[in-house]
This record gives C-alpha cells, sequence and structure tokens, in this order.
C-alpha cells in the first residue's frame, strides 16, 4: 500500500493531524496498535484550554519541596524506586521553570493556543459533531481566602498581558455558577472562553470516522517496525507492509522508543495521572469543569459521571499503577459535590508526555528526509491537536505555516 503520508499514533493529536491532512486532499494511513483515543487520549479533563499559555511551573518553594518529598499532596506523587529514571528531567524541569524560562514558553504557546478553539470547531464541524464542544468554559476555585488572593491574584496578574479573559468571582457568584458546589469554595476564577468535552474519546473516534470517510486508512500495527527506505518510509501492518514519502511521529509517550535508536535524543518526561468517575448524589449536578486548586484535582462532569482526574505521577512511564492520588483526592470531592460511590472499580491511569519547558515537540526532523515530529503536548495534547494537526499539515503539503515552528524544534533541546 501506497499513501501520501503516515501518521503514527491514533491519539487526538495524530487523529487530528491525520484528519487535516485528509481535508487538504492528502492520502493518509494512521498506523495505530488499537482503537484510536484509547490510550493517552482517553484520560482527561476533557478541556480545550485557550488560556493556558503559562506553563505549569516545577515548584519552588521550600515547603511545598518538602510537602512533595515526604508524598504528603494529592497533586503530586512519585515512585522512590524510579528517581533516578525520573531525576534527568526534573532537572531539566526545575531550570527551565524559572520565571524567564516560564515567559518564554508562555510567549511560544501564544500563537498555538490562539487558534486552538477554532481548529477545533473546524474539525468538529467536517466531522458533524461541533455539539460535543459544550461552551462555558471552567472555573478554578478556592477553599481560602489566603489561596484566593494570592494565587488567585498570581493567576489574573500572569495571564492579563495576554488577554485572557477571567472573572472573579466571590461565593455568591460561584453558587449563581454553579449551585451545587457546597460552601467549602468561598470563592474562584471563571475562564468563560475555553470549551470542554463530556466524552473525549467520543470526539477522537468521531475524528477517526471522518478520516476513514476522506478515504483515509486506520491500520493495526507496530510503529517500532518503521524502516527508511529510497522513496520514504515503510510500516508492517496487520494488513501488510505500507509506505509514504512522509512519516509523522505522534506516539505521545512512546515517541522516545522509536526515535532513540534512530539517534535523537528526546529528554521527554512522563506524568502520570489518574481517573475515575463518581455517581453524584440525588440531583447534584455540575455544568462545567472545576479545578480544587489547594488539592490538584479537577471535577469534570461527563457522560459516565463526574470524572475525578489526579495531579502528576512521577513514575516510570511502565511501572505498575499506584491511584493513591485518588485515594486522598475523593474525600475532598465529596467535600465540594454530593457524590455517591464509584462508577469503575479500577482507576485509569495515562501518561502525559512531557518536554522540559513544556513545549511541545512540532516540525520537520533535522537528520532525516520525510519524518516530522508531533509530540509531548503534556497536559495539552487535546487542547493542542488541532493548532498541531493545522502546522504540520501546512508544513508537510507546503504550505506557509500560520505561525513559525522553530520555538517548536526538537533542536531547542539539545
Amino acid at each position: 500500500m501506497r499513501m501520501d503520508v503516515l501518521v503514527l499514533g491514533g491519539g487526538i493529536v495524530g487523529t487530528a493531524l491525520a484528519l487535516s491532512l485528509a481535508m487538504k486532499g492528502r492520502s493518509v494511513a494512521m498506523i495505530e496498535r488499537g482503537s484510536p483515543g484509547g490510550a493517552t487520549s482517553f484520560g482527561n479533563a476533557g478541556l480545550i484550554q485557550s488560556e493556558a499559555i503559562m506553563p505549569y511551573p516545577f515548584p519552588r518553594g521550600p515547603l511545598l519541596l518538602v510537602q512533595y518529598a515526604l508524598n504528603l499532596k494529592a497533586e503530586a506523587h512519585y515512585h522512590l524506586k524510579d528517581v533516578l529514571h525520573v531525576a534527568p528531567y526534573l532537572w531539566r524541569y526545575f531550570r527551565a521553570s524559572t520565571r524567564e524560562g516560564m515567559l518564554k514558553t508562555a510567549r511560544a504557546n501564544v500563537p498555538i493556543f490562539g487558534v486552538c478553539l477554532d481548529e477545533h470547531r473546524k474539525l468538529a464541524q467536517a466531522a458533524g459533531v461541533e455539539a460535543m464542544l459544550r461552551p462555558g468554559g471552567w472555573l478554578k476555585v478556592f477553599r481560602t481566602q489566603k489561596a484566593m488572593d494570592e494565587i488567585g491574584r498570581a493567576t489574573l496578574d500572569d495571564l492579563g498581558p495576554f488577554g485572557v479573559e477571567a472573572v472573579m468571582l466571590d461565593r455568591r457568584g460561584l453558587a449563581e455558577r454553579e449551585p451545587n458546589l457546597s460552601e467549602a469554595a468561598i470563592g474562584g476564577i471563571h475562564f468563560p472562553t475555553p470549551l470542554s468535552l463530556n466524552d473525549p474519546e467520543a470526539l477522537t473516534l468521531a475524528y477517526a470516522r471522518h478520516f476513514e470517510a476522506l478515504g483515509g486508512k486506520i491500520l493495526i500495527g507496530n510503529a517500532l517496525t518503521l524502516g527508511e527506505r529510497q522513496d520514504g518510509w515503510t510500516v508492517k501492518t496487520d494488513s501488510g507492509p505500507v509506505s509514504a514519502p512522509d512519516c509523522v511521529v505522534a506516539l505521545g509517550p512512546w515517541a522516545p522508543d522509536l526515535l532513540r535508536p534512530m539517534g535523537y535524543r528526546v529528554p521527554m518526561g512522563v506524568k502520570r495521572g489518574y481517573h475515575v468517575h463518581m455517581r453524584p448524589r440525588g440531583n447534584a449536578r455540575l455544568g462545567i469543569p472545576v479545578l480544587d486548586t489547594e488539592n490538584g484535582y479537577m471535577m469534570v462532569p461527563m457522560a459516565n459521571g463526574i470524572r475525578l482526574t489526579s495531579g502528576a505521577e512521577f513514575a516510570h512511564r511502565d511501572s505498575p499503577p499506584t491511584p493513591r492520588q485518588i485515594d486522598m483526592i475523593e474525600p475532598r470531592a465529596r467535600e465540594m459535590l454530593p457524590l455517591e460511590g464509584r462508577v469503575e472499580a479500577v482507576p485509569w491511569m495515562g501518561a502525559r508526555p512531557c518536554m522540559p519547558d513544556m513545549l511541545p515537540v512540532m516540525g520537520r526532523a533535522p537528520r532525516h528526509k520525510g519524518l516530522w515530529f508531533n509530540f509531548g503536548h503534556a497536559h495539552h495534547g487535546l487542547t493542542l491537536a488541532g493548532s498541531a494537526g493545522r502546522l504540520l499539515s501546512e508544513m508537510i503539503t507546503g504550505e506557509t505555516p500560520f505561525t513559525d515552528p522553530k520555538p517548536y524544534g526538537i533542536e531547542r533541546l539539545s
């Protein structure tokens, strides 16, 4: 089978790119080892976060660092046995988390976050599922006046220069917005512009169906069988070998497995995350996603119930799951919203692929003709899938990209 482009990886990032290329008339084969959207993309807060321009920095407060070191905080957890494995990434992440480094990342984020809503709307409209994109934004709520004064004000100060729309709410305003939130939340910040989903997997599958309707091929295969040939690239699939002059690596946390033997140093870290769905009690409901700031988790209204999403776990990507953070946040969530028992017996776990500077790797591979990168979107794979799809598809088809791709090149990490 001969195609124009191979896309390795069928998460939301790879699927959005495959669909973007197909909409430009390219023949595309997307290689996936399972169902599209079934791995890392399956578990997230369902947010398309147009406001998330400032990166998540490595904490620098001495008290916080001690609490993290003792695994006392729900928003971060680590495996002691994996410390040596994760330490190189954490050191680079720490070094990148200066004020100057954060602002550099934020400036690079502006163009790709600036189009993220429009690009998803275009893809969703083409796929006939624009109704999946829920308006209303999300809430960042606070339990104490101290947190509201310090964290809330710092958030507004950080985002104000970038033109982010945000509204500070007192307890009354919060109750009007989300009447079922308890008085544990004394106030918050409403970001009204972002979109959210009640089933992230369903959006990925809808994009995949439209991709196939346009003639795209979704093939079961192993990306690690990728081989270079004189006229491009080939990979083995259950349907036989498929080849193309261009190939995009969109493998998320598995990208280094393929690229390391090819001579690319990818200093990726993995922030593992968990989620579980809770049943609302009685007629309790939640209209939009809510972040419990001081406890580092989100509550998100989903098709299966209220999804609780954990903070970050620092461990080897393939280490056995340890959903301790879910156990820590569940009682906090019950304080915030009337909830019954869990829907699933076992929490879901996934791995977020993070680069030290919290920018994705997008663009041309510097040492291999026809090879492209599209991975490392960290907490924002869903948010940036449409933006990345547009950028890569414009580059691959020879159009002028809507923004300079240089800030996202892998060369910056050498």
